[in-house]
Order: structure tokens, then sequence, then C-alpha cells
């Protein structure tokens, strides 16, 4: 028994030091460079000042924040989309195959995500393979120019959040109690009404844990818009980015990486807050 509580206090000692280590003096860090000044060889100096956070309500800055959260919020509304029915096949097909669709699914993970966004450029190209098919089925007549533009960096970010729609979904759908379905056409309903009224309702939990987990990540991530969007293609990861490698502002980069830490904070506790709502509503 003691041995037991020494590891169980051991195993949360490690994961607070992690932590601290890696998450909050980083966090503290990058607070503390966004009240500073630039020096003059493009580090940080005093004094304090709020002019980082000022330039960030400049009408470009908010052009690009903005142009991020409809991306990012346009990738999500696709990844529910396809990642819907997608959890639904998997859910529902004969358990004994489930473990091997679920690996299919998962084995894309095992490649680095960069090298999957290389390969995209091969598909997506004006000579690509999609293109390709859809000149020789006459679907068109000339290529398409999908690559560079802000169609590419939609496919590239779905291609590679939608698993993390999809798993989430799985999880819900498959404890959806198949005699609420059966009750609710026994009693008339619809396939449709049977799907909004009783299947989205429960499979609720999953819907919105899967929204987050491909929001937050979509927007700030900004190697997929670098490689597939090209220089047209400037979003709020790929500004904090170049702030800090290129244009050697720390303290403005500091500011807008405090901003993204914020914005996605404060998903973060809608996600809580609706969470803990909703389990107050299953006890009551």
């Amino acid at each position: 028994m003691k041995t037991d509580c020494s590891f169980r206090s051991f195993s949360i000692g490690l994961v607070v030091a992690w932590l601290v280590i890696f998450a909050v003096i980083p966090q503290i860090l990058v607070l503390g460079a966004s009240f500073l000044s630039t020096s003059e060889q493009g580090f940080l100096s005093l004094p304090l000042t709020l002019e980082n956070y000022r330039q960030l309500f400049d009408s470009v800055i908010l052009g690009i924040v903005g142009r991020s959260l409809g991306l990012a919020g346009m990738v999500t509304l696709v990844c529910l989309i396809l990642g819907y029915p997608f959890a639904w096949i998997l859910a529902r097909a004969p358990r004994n195959y489930r473990s091997l669709l679920l690996l299919l699914l998962v084995i894309p993970f095992w490649t680095n995500s960069l090298i999957r966004t290389y390969a995209l450029i091969a598909i997506l190209n004006t000579r690509g393979l999609l293109n390709t098919f859809l000149l020789a089925t006459g679907i068109i007549q000339t290529p398409l120019r999908i690559l560079y533009t802000q169609g590419a960096v939609l496919i590239g970010l779905t291609y590679t959040l939608l698993p993390f729609m999809v798993l989430p979904l799985y999880s819900a759908i498959e404890k959806l109690d198949p005699g609420l379905r059966e009750a609710a056409r026994d009693l008339g309903a619809s396939r449709w009404a049977t799907f909004v009224r009783v299947d989205l309702p429960l499979t609720q939990g999953g819907i919105i844990a899967g929204c987050m987990l491909v929001f937050l990540p979509a927007l700030g991530m900004f190697y997929i818009p670098d490689i597939l969007g090209g220089a047209r293609s400037l979003l709020l990861g790929n500004f904090i980015r170049d702030q800090f490698m290129i244009a050697r502002n720390w303290p403005f980069g500091s500011a807008a990486s405090v901003f993204l830490t914020v914005i996605m904070t404060l998903l973060l506790c809608l996600y809580a807050w609706r969470k803990t709502t909703t389990r107050q509503e299953d006890r009551a």
C-alpha cells in the first residue's frame, strides 16, 4: 500500500515537473518578452512597453487573424462533414474488423506529417495525379491550378487533421444505444428526424471534442500553409514564425503568440464549461 502511494506521488510529481518545465516556464518567458522592446541586435531589451499589443490591432494583423479563424473554421466544418459518416461506418462495422479499420486510420500518423504534406504536392500540382485523372476522364479540359492557393491549404489541413475528428466521433457513436434509435423509429420518426433528434444530441460530446481537436491545431499550424499555400497564404502561425525567424522582432512575435494562446485558452475554457454543464444535466 505504501509502495502504491509512493509510486502515485512520484508519477504526479513527474507530470507536474514536466508541465512546469516544458509548458509553464516557456509561457512565462513568452509573456515577459511580449512586454519588452527590440534591441539593436534584434533581441530583447528594456524598457517595458505595451506597443507590441497595440500593433496587434492594426488592420493588417486583424485581417490575418480573421483569415486564420475563417480557414480554421472551414477546416473544422469540412472535417466534421467528412468525419461523421466515416466514424459512423467504423462504429457500425462488424466488431471483428473495427480494430483493423482503426489501425488503418492511425497508420498515416506513423509517417511524419511534413513528409505527407510534401507528398500532397505530387497530387495537387498542375501536372499532378489529380489533374491527370480529371483530364483523362474528360471532366476538365485544362489543368486546374490548385497548388499555392487557399484551396490547397484547406485540403492539406483537412487531410492532416481528419483523424482527430474521426476518433472522438467514433468513441461517441460506438456508445450510442441502438434501442433509442429503434424506439424513435417505432414512434414514427423518419431517418432524418432520428438522426437530428437522437443521434446528434447523444454524440454532441464527440462532435465538440473533435471540433476542438481540429480547430486549435488548424489555427496555429504554419508548415502546411507554407508548403501548399506559398507566400500568398499568410496565416497567424506563419506570421508568428516570421516575426521570430525573419523579422527578428521577438517582442512582437511574443505578443502575437500570447494573443493566439489566449484565443485557444478561451476555447478550451468554453469546452470545459460545456462539458461540465452537460454532465450536470445528465445527472439531473
